[in-house]
């Protein structure tokens, strides 16, 4: 049935235990196939929206006299050079935007404020340590289409002239120098915030410009919304679970129908092959051995054979494990005592007349047995002469 005795000896001894097991893997991996085809799979994202807000501020300047290079109400736009003879005074015009670039919509409801600083520091070894400052503005421009724009204009010549005023005062000691700074506060609502830059602002004799850009800009995300998204479960999962869950049950039907019913002649199964190499199989005589020592387990006989150098023989006609050594056989036999080994295992049920032991057989069955002979006594000379005769004759 099984080919591997330990295998059959496991299955003997626990096979109801692993049937029983299989069955209820199987029907949980099928289950669990028809829930994962049932309950899709379903991924929730959140979804964010981002608003940027942007500043810049922007510089102009209009031309008052004619001269080589423009003309008389020329305006200049973000030079990179403004001549005190002909542009004596900047405008500067700072710009806030703020838009939502998910949506791509300009951001209307919201509140800016623009503040203008002009400051002077007075500088030694890089540290700072006196300055001034004049605001030149602080407004809140409406916000229209997401942009707020503010205005001012400096006169560069009467800060030209302080500068000097002040450098004379530090002069030996440290250099006064001039910045612009830009402030602004934002709030779209949902975000609140303070964007700031400032440029170094350089004035010469003739000349004067910003030495760099004044903008800067920030962005700020919010949560706004859940996607939701809904996908079939791999179908290598659902296969392999449908695949585990019909085997299980093959294999639980297959377990519980082969399952070895006979646990000990599983377990001599076992011994058998592991004892292979000491044991033969032949025929035993009744009558061999003067003595005849009945052992528990065939482990005991192998442990004989092993210990006398002899061999066991497997009468597999009568059930029998023997060592021959010195007139004594040492034997195990799951029938019982030697005597009992003697005669193979019959079924009587099946008989289709049982005798009373304490009756008297019909003169008919009687009278069948004349003439008989196999069963004549022993010391009559056409008798046979030993138990091997008669069990040959049966």
């Amino acid at each position: 049935m099984i080919d591997n005795p330990r295998l059959e000896l496991l299955l003997a001894k626990q096979g109801r235990a692993i049937a029983i097991a299989l069955v209820v893997v199987g029907i949980l991996a099928i289950g669990a196939t028809g829930w994962a085809v049932a309950n899709p799979e379903t991924t929730t994202t959140p979804q964010f929206d981002e608003e940027r807000v942007s500043t810049e501020g922007q510089t102009s300047a209009i031309v008052v006299q004619d001269g080589p290079l423009w003309s008389d109400g020329d305006e200049l736009t973000d030079s990179s050079v403004y001549f005190l003879n002909t542009t004596p005074e900047l405008t500067v015009e700072p710009e806030t935007t703020l838009r939502n670039e998910t949506g791509g919509a300009a951001i209307e409801d919201a509140n800016v404020t623009h503040e203008l600083t002009l400051r002077f520091d007075a500088v030694r070894d890089g540290a700072v340590f006196w300055n001034e400052s004049h605001q030149l503005l602080r407004e809140s421009p409406s916000v229209e289409n997401g942009v707020a724009t503010s205005e001012t204009t400096l006169d560069i010549e009467s800060y030209r002239q302080r500068q000097r005023q002040l450098q004379r005062e530090v002069s030996g000691v440290g250099t006064v120098e001039l910045t612009l700074e830009l402030r602004v506060e934002y709030d779209t609502g949902r975000h609140q915030g303070t964007l700031t830059t400032t440029t170094p602002v350089a004035i010469t004799e003739d000349a004067y410009w910003l030495e760099e850009s004044l903008s800067d800009s920030a962005s700020h995300s919010h949560r706004s919304g859940t996607i939701r998204t809904t996908e079939s479960r791999s179908p290598a999962l659902i296969g392999g679970l449908s695949v585990l869950g019909t085997l299980s049950l093959v294999a639980g039907a297959i377990v519980a129908r082969r399952s070895p019913t006979d646990i000990e002649a599983a377990r001599r199964a076992v011994h058998e092959q592991r004892y292979a190499e000491w044991i033969s199989r032949g025929s035993i005589p009744m009558w061999i051995g003067d003595y005849h020592v009945s052992l528990d387990t065939l482990e005991d006989v192998v442990d004989v054979a092993i210990d006398t150098n002899e061999r066991v023989v497997h009468d597999h006609q009568r059930g029998l494990f023997a060592v021959v050594s010195d007139g004594v056989v040492y034997y195990y036999s799951d029938r019982g005592l030697w005597e009992e080994t003697a005669w193979p295992e019959m079924d009587l049920q099946d008989q289709s007349a049982v005798v009373d032991a304490d009756g008297e057989l019909p003169t008919g069955d009687v009278s069948e047995l004349d003439g008989i002979d196999e069963f004549a006594d022993a010391d009559d000379p056409d008798g046979f002469e030993d138990d091997e005769e008669v069990w040959e004759q049966l």
